[in-house]
């Protein structure tokens, strides 16, 4: 946990009535929001913190705020807040919001980015790694209590590409680091470079050629138009029949229907799909009955410090806006 310490005196932004930061009443993963308030007030103990439990509440409160944040920000909430100049999306997307509309406004948004880093990395090495030594083999095993050795791979060694280098991309690298492997980097920018041993584009002779030498494919971007479908029938054909998709992105980043037929096929080993297309995948999916699939339920992204990272991000914003309204805050996405 950062220690941000006390406010100093001289702040551009006076506390007045008006909550220096407004939280609002949607939480994630299950776990109440009072505990997001409560993380956001430990680092901010000399500003107001309040929380508007109620639809009513929120109306209400947000009509004075100039420091909203919360998971979602409706166009009736919106239409209410007159003075907002900040809204801090405790998501890490902010596709659901209505961005024109804050861009018009001139609202500042900020989003999450970062949070997710530790928890999905682990994810993704964990979806590898069952893969390689192929525990789901070893468990069917026991459950039928056969003592029947059966063959595995090794990590080490293998090229496992990332595509999207983001704060998730490189947390995958870092974890990725000690086992010996080659890595590859898919981003919109490759001339920014990247953690991989090679960083390449998203379309091209590059990426075709990367993915037919790749036995660990992690999707780690977000869904754009250049990304939706990235995963076709002529991108299952190309990839090495030994190779593995992990899947913690968006659904439609994969063709699903191409996705079974591969899998179907043995164009691909396996893969291990936290996300789908569609979503929730329904009960008659055929991805359900394949063995060669594990599936989790949009679950990489849970893990019990989401508050406590995400409560840093923002509460460092909220000093620096008191400090100065204008400036640049950590994360921001709009203006």
């Amino acid at each position: 946990m950062t220690d941000f310490g006390s406010d100093v005196e001289g702040d551009a932004t006076a506390i007045t009535d008006t909550a220096d930061v407004l939280v609002l009443r949607t939480g994630t993963h299950g776990i109440p929001v009072e505990q997001y308030v409560a993380a956001v007030r430990e680092r901010l103990p000399n500003r107001t913190v309040e929380l508007a439990r109620t639809p009513a509440e929120e109306r209400e409160k947000i009509e004075d705020a100039r420091f909203v944040t919360g998971m979602t920000l409706g166009d009736d909430l919106l239409e209410a807040a007159e003075n907002l100049e900040v809204f801090a999306c405790a998501y890490a997307g902010t596709g659901h919001l209505p961005l024109e509309r804050l861009e018009e406004r001139g609202v500042t948004v900020t989003n999450a980015s970062g949070v997710h880093g530790p928890n999905i990395g682990e994810h993704v090495l964990g979806a590898i790694l069952r893969f390689a030594r192929r525990f789901h083999v070893g468990a069917r095993h026991q459950r039928r209590r056969e003592w029947r050795h059966y063959q595995t791979h090794e990590l080490q060694g293998s090229t496992v590409t990332i595509v999207g280098l983001g704060a998730i991309g490189r947390a995958v690298c870092e974890r990725l680091e000690p086992f010996g492997v080659e890595t590859i980097g898919a981003r919109y920018t490759p001339e920014k470079g990247g953690p991989t041993d090679e960083v390449i584009g998203f379309e091209g002779d590059a990426f075709d050629a990367a993915l037919a030498k790749t036995d660990y494919l992690v999707l780690a971007c977000p869904l754009t138009e250049t990304t939706r479908g990235l995963l076709d029938r002529e991108a299952f054909v190309t990839l090495d029949p030994d190779a593995v998709l992990v899947n913690i992105a968006r659904g439609p980043v994969v063709d699903t229907d191409a996705l079974v037929e591969a899998l179907r096929s043995n164009w691909i080993r396996g893969a291990s799909l936290d996300v789908t297309d569609p979503e929730p995948l329904p009960e008659e999916h055929p991805l359900w009955t394949l063995e060669n699939v594990q599936i989790t339920p949009h679950n990489a992204g849970y893990t019990p410090e989401y508050y406590e990272r995400l409560a840093d991000i923002v509460a460092e914003n909220a000093r620096r806006f008191a400090h100065d309204p204008a400036a640049e805050l950590e994360n921001q996405v709009l203006p």
